[in-house]
């Protein structure tokens, strides 16, 4: 009777483990081999950085929440940021452990209604899951299945109302749009139809009237964009210090929304430009996976997923330098956050899952380098090893 056991590259499974079943420490170790490393350590960097920015804002978000009856502690916050970031890094792990196979089951987050942070990641994968049936059938209306989908959500969101959250979800919609391959004609008509439509929000949607108007206006000596940019230029290149800023105690949503202009001033502009460097690291190691993805469904969902993370992080910044109406978005992996810090981390849990690349394995057809235009056209010869002799990394 043959008693091979299933391949697993560097070490041979005790006889008696059922066929086709791989122990924890083997399945940890293949999750090691194929996770990217360096977008991980990127990622517990930015967090790690989160940390001490939400410990040098909590004091000034307790004292304004403080009342006569109640006086919150000073790193009231902090304590609570570390128990939720324990939480998302549970959730970030467990979910970059997936295989592909059950990545594609979040869709169910993009297909039913939940709150708008664990939704982002849910859009995103379903998004590029409906764009990606063009593989099988080139004559499946997705454009318009996809368009009416992101409408759908952009109506939910109006209701809440999130003017913020419907760009954002346009935004995802847009790169995936554009890397499927879509008729250009068409997106082209669909843009004027979405210019249109935001035009329309201005004149009927009154709180986007409001905030653009106040942002074109250029705001008063007390409105919060004014405050958090001038927060976030009081420490000059390198900061007050930690623990030594005083316009912070004046900022609302010090610890959420407004982290980067308290950065700004304990920490300094030099150590804002790094956070900055930081996220384009992150964006640009994703892209860089992205570039020989063979999975249309994969490279769609891919960019959607960094396309949330980038985009949140961009807006959030350019509101705290005062460039954007406020949205009411926190700093992604940075800010405060209970649920948010979950969604988030799910979301990089996705992204890790789905750039998880097995080392041995060189084949490639065609990925996002080929798609814009500056990628390999002819396929590489597979240079996996043989499953049926041992190998030892």
């Amino acid at each position: 009777m043959n008693t091979m056991q299933p391949y697993v590259p560097g070490k041979r499974q005790p006889a008696h483990m059922p066929k086709g079943k791989l122990s924890r420490w083997s399945e940890l170790k293949i999750w090691w081999r194929e996770i990217d490393r360096v977008l991980l350590l990127l990622v517990l960097l930015l967090m790690s950085f989160g940390t001490i920015a939400v410990a040098a804002a909590s004091p000034a978000s307790a004292d304004r929440l403080s009342t006569s009856s109640q006086t919150l502690d000073p790193l009231y916050f902090f304590y609570r940021h570390l128990a939720w970031q324990m939480l998302a890094l549970g959730t970030l792990f467990g979910v970059s452990m997936l295989t592909r196979d059950s990545a594609r089951r979040w869709i169910n987050l993009g297909m039913q209604f939940q709150p708008s942070e664990f939704l982002k990641p849910g859009f995103a994968i379903a998004t590029a899951w409906i764009l990606s049936w063009r593989m099988r059938d080139p004559n499946m209306p997705v454009a318009g299945i996809a368009t009416a989908y992101v409408a759908l959500i952009a109506a939910l969101m109006m209701m809440q109302p999130d003017f913020g959250g419907t760009i954002l979800f346009a935004g995802v919609w847009f790169v995936a749009m554009i890397l499927s391959g879509i008729d250009m004609k068409r997106m082209g008509a669909v843009i004027g139809g979405v210019i249109v439509a935001l035009t329309a929000t201005y004149f009927l949607y009154d709180n986007a009237r409001h905030r653009i108007d106040s942002f074109i206006g250029g705001g008063t000596a007390y409105d919060q964009v004014d405050l958090g940019a001038r927060t976030l230029t009081a420490g000059g290149w390198t900061g007050a210090g930690y623990g030594l800023g005083i316009r912070k105690m004046s900022l609302p949503e010090a610890h959420t929304d407004y982290i980067f202009s308290v950065i700004g001033e304990e920490f300094g502009l030099i150590a804002c430009a790094l956070i900055v460097l930081v996220y384009l690291a992150i964006v640009g190691r994703v892209l860089m996976r992205l570039l020989d993805e063979e999975d249309l469904f994969a490279l769609l969902a891919g960019a959607g997923l960094i396309a949330l993370l980038g985009g949140q992080a961009f807006i959030n910044i350019l509101v705290n330098l005062q460039l954007f109406p406020s949205k009411g978005m926190t700093l992604p992996l940075v800010s405060y956050g209970g649920s948010s810090t979950i969604a988030i981390c799910l979301n990089v849990g996705l992204l890790l899952a789905i750039t998880r690349r097995n080392p041995f394995l060189k084949s490639r057809t065609i990925g996002l380098g080929d798609r814009l235009g500056f990628g390999q056209t002819a396929p590489m010869k597979d240079t996996a090893p043989s499953p049926h002799r041992e190998i030892h990394p």
